[in-house]
């Protein structure tokens, strides 16, 4: 459902201001190649702070359980 918003609203820039939406094709991806690191980023220190929560909690689980 986000893309096809995007798409309606990319649509109308184009009828509204052609150049800038043309601008816009060629500057998101390079925003997009700029920002991916931080990505990765973010996500390696998600599954690292989840990997320290487990196994801290792990005796805590195995207590309930037993």
């Amino acid at each position: 459902m986000k893309t096809l918003i995007a798409i309606l609203l990319w649509f109308i820039l184009l009828m509204m201001c052609w150049p800038v939406a043309l601008a816009l094709i060629f500057i998101l991806p390079i925003i997009w190649l700029l920002l991916l690191p931080f990505r990765i980023v973010g996500f390696t220190l998600e599954l690292i702070f989840k990997l320290i929560s487990s196994i801290l909690l792990l005796p805590f689980k195995l207590l309930k359980v037993a």
